[in-house]
């Protein structure tokens, strides 16, 4: 799957694909290599708009657990830099730096199964909420890892609760609405964290994204509080619920057919693409999704809908003209892309009985511009 995201195929519609699909390989233009992908009939609801994307393969993840897995089970275990006390392995071989700080947390996995993290994925509690900056692997029984994250609630640093949990920690270090797990930031706030890699453009862009959600006066500086409060709840879920359940009938549908991910238009504007290695992955992480996007749509009052070659074409370009690779050997390999007009993240599973892509995610260079 690595590189197979890189060339357009053509656009079949919903009513074909559920009807019978036969997923092969094509191309169709010179040079482009053949894509597994394709792009099905789009889902909207106000300004979101958001196209099915089907393979021609995909692969067992079963050996990964999500965030959300892990912080419920208790297997994985996040806290404030330095402070991980009892759950460091080979204290020898990790020299943390002294003392939290905002932008590094530190990791655990004690489960039997790898976890997957991805960028833009917040964790509630700690001295103040993070995102996590980069989509990463950590094996099973890891050593403490050193994580990079991006501070999402400017206004603290007071420590709630010695480890972080899932949505909605409050301020006495309980834990509300934990059915929704560790929220996805909106895709204007993870392309902060994943391209822009700068605090303060996060904080901006929080800050921004917090006023269009939930206009007023602003109670509190918690982006995961914000689009968890009354008032923002009930405008996402207007639109996240209806796009929710329609993408969610399609993966039962199409669960033979190998639905593995979305493309997103915000306003008419092609803006992100999500692309995982299984139905069953997209599948858990697709309701966090979808509150995502939504909450990405209500920054624009502009409605449109691109077409399903428009959608096409976005998946085929990947070449890029520049990449810059992160790896831990035997664990797993991070690309960055850099292309005209986009930026796009390949996260591959170098562990035993892998060697694909796990997450490959996409962004437009109109994200969040005012060209919406």
């Amino acid at each position: 799957m690595s590189r197979a995201i890189r060339a357009a195929a053509i656009a079949v519609t919903l009513t074909i694909i559920i009807a019978g699909f036969a997923p092969q390989f094509t191309t169709t233009r010179a040079g482009e290599v053949p894509t597994a992908y394709r792009v099905l009939a789009p889902i909207t609801r106000g300004s979101l708009t958001v196209f099915p994307v089907v393979a021609a393969s995909t692969h067992d993840t079963g050996m990964f657990i999500t965030l959300d897995e892990g912080l419920r089970s208790g297997t994985v275990v996040i806290t404030e830099l330095g402070e991980e006390q009892g759950l460091r392995r080979r204290p020898g071989n990790y020299h943390p730096a002294a003392g939290p700080q905002v932008n590094r947390l530190e990791l655990v996995n004690n489960s039997d199964r790898a976890l997957v993290l991805l960028a833009g994925e917040i964790v509630s509690g700690g001295k103040q909420d993070r995102v996590v900056g980069k989509d990463r692997i950590v094996p099973p029984h890891s050593d403490p890892v050193d994580l990079g994250v991006f501070c999402v609630e400017p206004g603290r640093w007071t420590a709630v609760s010695q480890t972080f949990g899932v949505a909605g920690t409050g301020r006495d270090g309980s834990v509300a609405r934990a059915e929704l797990g560790a929220p996805i930031a909106q895709p204007s706030v993870r392309s902060k964290a994943m391209a822009d890699k700068d605090q303060k453009k996060v904080w901006d862009s929080v800050n921004q994204s917090a006023q269009a959600i939930a206009p007023g006066p602003a109670y509190t500086t918690s982006y995961a509080q914000v689009v968890g409060g009354t008032a923002a709840k009930e405008r996402i879920d207007s639109v996240a619920k209806p796009v929710e359940q329609s993408l969610s009938e399609v993966l039962h549908q199409l669960r033979e057919q190998k639905a593995v991910g979305v493309v997103v238009a915000i306003g008419g504007e092609i803006v992100w693409a999500d692309i995982f290695a299984s139905t069953p992955l997209l599948e858990k992480y697709w309701p966090k999704l979808a509150r995502s996007y939504a909450a990405e749509s209500l920054t624009t009052s502009i409605t449109g809908t691109p077409t399903q070659a428009a959608a096409q074409a976005f998946l085929a370009q990947m070449n890029g003209n520049k990449e810059t690779v992160e790896s831990e050997p035997g664990v797993y390999r991070h690309t960055e892309i850099y292309g005209p007009g986009y930026r796009a993240f390949e996260l591959a599973s170098l562990l035993p009985k892998t060697g694909f892509d796990v997450h490959v995610s996409k962004m437009s260079e109109y994200l969040g511009t005012e060209k919406r």
